[in-house]
């Protein structure tokens, strides 16, 4: 990978994207399919006419549906392969109010006060250790901007009970990461949906993306079916300046 790349702090390749980007988008396609999320963060602020920072935007997939209503949509992503992904996803769907540029949690290469909402979803941002980011936060978000940090609810659901089952997932502590979140001035909305997918084979291999192989294994002899149930945390701020 070209050394500009590991200059940028705080980067870190993804395991499941970095490693199998056409499994991670057929993820993506089966997360949320009633579009739960998304209805939970347009009700706390609403991106119409808005500049939107899509912070960790991996190989582009949510941005056309930022560009829907956005005024302008920034992708940043530090992972060559993958920005070059979004950016030919941008050019294929003709997303004329869309940029996709280099950076990373900690070097937001954006100007002060420069975004109204920023979404990270899986990205950087998961409890102690992320503040030098929360600091660009505070930098490029303008006043009455909101950020959005998407994570997994460890407490309860379907998936959250195959994590548990892995242990660098077994030995978080929700109730730590929660506090550290609240201590940010971020407020907590919990979403639950579900993964739907189209086929067995692909759910097969997205647990097997998602899971070390003995989890997955075992996980794909007792689970029957399309559907897994999923809940998200939806951590958000508004900067009032």
């Amino acid at each position: 990978m070209p050394a500009d790349v590991f200059e940028l702090p705080g980067f870190r390749q993804a395991p499941n994207i970095h490693r199998d980007p056409d499994t991670y988008e057929i993820e993506n396609r089966a997360a949320d399919p009633e579009g739960r999320l998304e209805a939970a963060m347009w009700g706390i602020a609403h991106w119409e006419g808005k500049v939107v920072l899509d912070l960790g935007c991996g190989t582009g997939f949510h941005l056309p549906r930022f560009h829907e209503r956005a005024a302008h949509v920034v992708g940043m992503e530090p992972d060559d392969r993958l920005r070059l992904r979004a950016m030919a996803r941008v050019v294929e769907l003709g997303l004329e109010h869309v940029s996709v540029v280099t950076g990373s949690a900690e070097r937001v290469l954006l100007p002060d006060r420069s975004v109204d909402v920023v979404h990270a979803r899986f990205a950087y941002f998961f409890g102690p250790g992320c503040e030098a980011g929360l600091r660009e936060l505070e930098r490029v978000v303008r006043p009455g901007g909101t950020a959005f940090v998407i994570d997994n609810d460890l407490r309860s659901g379907e998936f959250a009970s195959w994590l548990r089952r892995v242990t660098a997932f077994a030995k978080l502590d929700s109730d730590e990461i929660e506090s550290f979140w609240k201590r940010q001035g971020f407020e907590l909305t919990r979403v639950e949906s579900e993964w739907r997918f189209e086929s067995r084979g692909d759910l097969e291999a997205v647990v097997r993306l998602e899971l070390p192989a003995d989890v997955a294994e075992g996980i794909l002899k007792e689970h029957e079916g399309l559907r897994v149930g999923y809940r998200y945390c939806l951590y958000h701020r508004n900067y009032r300046g």
